[in-house]
């Protein structure tokens, strides 16, 4: 009903039920749950559990003790529906869910906002992006629980049992990049210290910056998947013919072309509109123009807007692979535009193929796992195993080092990229693979 399970989680050797397992501590032959990246497919350890599910947006199958007399502080306020699927596994949209009223912080927030009338108070609030309210909520939740159990007050304790919380999640595991988030998240909460934003607090930063050198990020230096494997695969069925397959293959077919060849993130990928405005095709269809949608704000907000265009040339007739043009993303947006024209409900490029919500937009985690169903499904197709841990940004590290393998400059790589330096490619996306042929 539920799937295969591909991993068990904190399981041991002896209790595992998959060949994969992860294990609540280090051990020879398990790898600690909560410190590493979860394959798609306890109070305290409940809530920590649950965090992770929520931060990563994974689907799992959870087993856990019925407690109907304790709770999880950051769950109750959550009333959203859960995605609604097919028989055939997570192929269509989530359920649409209840926006999320905007939420006044305690503390600061409550005296500054102090008198105003209710909708400037909404405005307000909704400078953050609802994930990022979210997020700050969630986390502001256990930092909450914690100084309780040690009979703290969250919103004015000293620095000492802020870093006193932060050591117990770095002794645990978590990354510096999340601490640096629960930091932000409290900061919103807590009383200023010293007239001046916790977050700007110089122990504060000191920890921060000791936490990165002791545990510093260590990215993926070789890819999860061949790109030669899934081009292959893409060439033929389920995905092709093109014009005629189901609108899935069509959708996750064309949605990786488009974010291969243009390194661009899934969330860049869901700010793209077939609006007239947005969206042009060249003479002949030589190329095609894609513009995200007014107000669009991208990850790097200080990235100029010609930089957020993508500007996709068709692939040329070669007589010696003709195969080649079905790899064009051109073609594939073309045809996509064309066939989702009679259902579409949203004037979003990418549109959910089924299901209650045919037609409407589709939302950004939904665009991740077509990305990752599409390689999947492109590997299964040459008859390769299924493969494990993949994730949808690791096209960018996966097309960047090919563009660059094939001299495109290091510049007009960061520049689609949406890379500030070129020491953020050389950190994080630079591949150690031997150069690959012109093919």
């Amino acid at each position: 009903r539920f799937g295969r399970a591909q991993v068990d989680l904190f399981a041991s050797p002896e209790s595992s039920h998959c060949q994969l397992f992860y294990s609540l501590t280090e051990a020879p032959l398990g790898r600690d749950a909560l410190a590493h990246s979860w394959p798609r497919g306890l109070l305290n350890l409940l809530a920590q559990t649950l965090c992770k599910i929520r931060e990563d947006e994974e689907q799992v199958l959870l087993v856990a003790p019925y407690w109907p007399t304790r709770t999880c502080p950051f769950l109750e306020d959550s009333p959203e529906e859960g995605p609604s699927f097919s028989g055939g596994g997570h192929d269509l949209a989530p359920a649409s869910r209840p926006v999320e009223p905007p939420r006044v912080a305690p503390g600061r927030d409550t005296a500054d906002l102090a008198g105003l009338p209710q909708a400037v108070v909404d405005t307000i609030t909704q400078a953050k992006a609802p994930s990022t309210r979210q997020a700050y909520a969630l986390k502001w939740g256990l930092f909450a629980d914690w100084c309780s159990s040690r009979r703290e007050d969250p919103q004015r304790c000293s620095i000492g049992v802020v870093l006193a919380f932060l050591q117990v999640g770095l002794e645990q595991r978590l990354s510096p990049s999340t601490l640096k988030v629960y930091v932000a998240a409290i900061a919103v909460h807590h009383d200023a210290v010293d007239g001046r934003s916790l977050g700007k607090h110089h122990l504060i930063t000191r920890f921060l910056r000791g936490a990165r050198r002791l545990k510093p990020p260590r990215p993926r230096l070789f890819p999860s998947w061949d790109l030669s494997v899934v081009l292959w695969g893409l060439r033929g069925a389920p995905f092709e013919p093109l014009g005629s397959v189901e609108p899935k293959f069509l959708s996750l077919k064309t949605a990786l072309l488009t974010v291969l060849a243009s390194i661009k993130r899934v969330g860049d990928l869901q700010a793209f509109s077939v609006n007239e405005e947005c969206l042009e095709f060249g003479l002949a269809d030589s190329h095609v123009i894609l513009r995200p949608r007014p107000g669009y704000v991208p990850k790097v907000p200080t990235t100029p807007f010609r930089d957020q265009v993508v500007n996709l040339q068709a692939l040329p007739l070669e007589e010696a692979d003709p195969a080649l043009a079905l790899l064009c993303p051109v073609r594939a947006l073309r045809i996509h535009v064309d066939r989702t024209r009679s259902f579409r409900c949203s004037e979003q490029l990418f549109v959910c193929f089924g299901g209650q919500q045919k037609g409407n937009a589709v939302s950004k985690q939904r665009l991740a796992h077509w990305v990752v169903d599409a390689i999947t499904l492109a590997y299964e197709s040459q008859g390769e195993p299924c493969l494990l841990g993949v994730r949808a940004h690791s096209t960018r590290s996966v097309a960047s080092f090919y563009a660059l393998a094939h001299g495109a400059s290091l510049a007009d790589i960061c520049r689609a990229a949406g890379w500030a330096t070129p020491n953020t490619f050389a950190r994080f996306y630079n591949l150690r693979l031997e150069p690959v042929s012109s093919r």
